[in-house]
């Protein structure tokens, strides 16, 4: 009996060009850096939005925390969201 290899060769071609762009797109970003200082700003921002205006700025933050487990005894899952925004406008004269 005969091997199809059709299906299994498309499969692999497939399988395979996406571990090859994962493997590329891994060897072309640079590491990233944690800064402790700004890890601390986000830990002690509160939770929902707050947005402040200043003369010739505008400064958002938000920030959203949840926890799901599928059950009351099971593993669960933790969110912590948090984004800092500025908004800077002047005028050019």
């Amino acid at each position: 009996m005969a091997i199809p290899f059709a299906p299994i060769a498309a499969a692999v071609f497939k399988y395979g060009s996406v571990v090859l762009a994962g493997y590329a797109i891994a060897r072309a970003t640079s590491p990233g850096r944690l800064d402790q200082h700004v890890e601390d700003v986000m830990d002690n921002t509160a939770e929902g939005i707050t947005v402040k205006s200043e003369d010739d700025q505008i400064n958002a933050t938000f920030r959203w925390v949840r926890s799901f487990r599928l059950n009351p005894t099971g593993r669960g899952l933790s969110i912590d969201a948090t984004a800092l925004t500025r908004l800077k406008v002047r005028r050019l004269t």
